[in-house]
């Protein structure tokens, strides 16, 4: 969806951007989104740093129309990339734009993808590219990301964190190189963001035959027939929707509140899941008095969510 499209099942638009961009007056460009932003009801989270913006923000199509104006106003964002997608209500409890040292944190501040990045392959081509037995083709997400849905085979780096990703890739790079093999290199994430770093990283240590897909995964699934898709399973989202199919459509996973990793139905009918406490992923990750204080979390939200539910006239910002 290049442009908002609106649908009366799914009246919410959900707005995906980023852009590299040097921001000078980090703190300035924070105060005037969060006083737009409150001001039209846009919920979700923006992420400010001197090397441009991040984030992923919800609203009426009204509401993001008028945001992204005011992000398109700031110096070097008129053609920020954004990508549309659609939910039944608002995917977010509230707004935050937060200042970063990083709008995507790989801890290695000399990359720079404004200056040197990998080739970008768009959606209708990808299939060809990781088809191609030579290609290495690498998700760059975090493990509990590709483990409801990746690219047929995709290899999987089982990170935690983006920042342990260029130790992972020198490894991987090596081994390549010890079996006589020059590696020709295909990287995917969510949005694109995250490739937009891995591939410049890629570079930096002298691999020249790297590419990307444009637009990432949501830019895949929103383009390509399913019929026609090398993709398999769900796509992790960072919102209350959790992940998303063909066609940008909801998926049917929730979301572990203590751990934050999407859970399937069959998981929450586990023993070891018990709602805002633990899951079969946490559960022996987690002390009793952390068990305690998310027991409390949760029942004080149940609380408050009864209460709005039996006051009409409060208000939902």
């Amino acid at each position: 969806m290049s442009e908002i499209s609106s649908s009366v099942e799914m009246p919410i638009c959900v707005a995906a951007l980023y852009k590299f961009v040097p921001i000078e007056d980090c703190p300035s460009v924070q105060a005037l989104l969060k006083q737009d932003g409150e001001a039209l009801g846009i919920r979700g989270i923006l992420l400010v740093a001197p090397e441009g913006l991040n984030g992923t923000i919800a609203g009426t199509d009204e509401a993001i129309t008028a945001i992204l104006t005011r992000i398109r106003s700031l110096p070097g964002c008129a053609d920020i990339e954004v990508k549309f997608s659609r939910a039944p209500e608002l995917p977010f409890r509230r707004f935050k734009v937060r200042l970063k040292r990083e709008i995507v944190t790989m801890g290695c501040p000399d990359i720079d993808p404004r200056h040197s990045v990998g080739h970008y392959v768009a959606p209708e081509d990808w299939n060809d590219l990781i088809s191609d037995p030579d290609t290495i083709l690498i998700d760059t997400r975090n493990d509990y990301e590709v483990s409801i849905g990746t690219f047929k085979g995709a290899e999987d780096p089982k990170t935690t964190s983006f920042r342990e990703f260029p130790e992972w890739f020198r490894k991987r790079r090596e081994a390549l190189e010890a079996e006589g093999r020059k590696p020709k290199i295909a990287m995917f994430c969510t949005g694109g963001i995250r490739c937009e770093k891995s591939t410049a990283f890629a570079r930096s240590e002298g691999v020249e035959d790297v590419y990307h897909l444009q637009g990432g995964i949501l830019k895949y699934l929103e383009t390509v027939p399913e019929e026609k898709s090398m993709w398999e399973g769900a796509c992790f989202v960072f919102d209350q929707r959790v992940a998303v199919e063909h066609g940008l459509e909801i998926s049917h996973y929730d979301l572990c509140h203590a751990c934050r990793r999407p859970i399937s139905e069959a998981e929450k009918a586990s023993p070891l899941y018990v709602q805002g406490v633990a899951c079969p992923h946490c559960h022996n990750e987690r002390s009793e008095e952390q068990r305690h204080r998310y027991a409390e979390r949760e029942r004080q939200e149940r609380l408050a969510l009864e209460r709005k539910s039996g006051h009409l006239g409060v208000s939902q910002k």
